[in-house]
């Protein structure tokens, strides 16, 4: 009976765990950890957008990345003055490790002066990464 218990209480608590990061997953917030942060030219090897600038780390193997990649460049498409930069994460782990990105695929909205305003961190939604840029514009 003491067995029983065990597993229908892990079950649940890893139902729960799964309900909750569904939820987080691809939703745009402002970290404590984040602000003040910034990034330039030469840590993402591609000029800053002349109003933001949308970073995405991916990972070779990343499905999700795949889809963020798409959703990300219609939106620099959208916006004028807004550039995308897909940064890989197993090249660049100095990068990874000082931003404290956990998994793929992450993204950065950096303001035109190249300060971290918002992270995502799955497979945003097209109009929350518009909603984000009014943070960063």
């Amino acid at each position: 009976m003491t067995g029983l218990m065990v597993c229908v209480s892990v079950l649940a608590a890893a139902s729960a765990h799964g309900v909750l990061q569904r939820r987080r997953s691809g939703r745009t917030r402002v970290r404590g950890r984040d602000h003040g942060k910034r990034l330039g030219a030469a840590e993402l090897g591609a000029p800053l957008g002349e109003r933001a600038t949308l970073v995405q780390f991916s990972s070779a193997f990343c499905a999700p990345c795949r889809a963020t990649r798409r959703v990300l460049g219609e939106v620099a498409g959208l916006v004028p003055g807004v550039t995308h930069v897909e940064i890989d994460a197993e090249a660049h782990l100095d990068l990874v490790r000082a931003l404290d990105i956990l998994r793929t695929p992450t993204v950065l909205v950096l303001d035109a002066d190249g300060r971290v305003v918002r992270r995502a961190t799955g497979q945003p939604r097209k109009a929350d990464v518009i909603a984000a840029l009014g943070d960063a514009v």
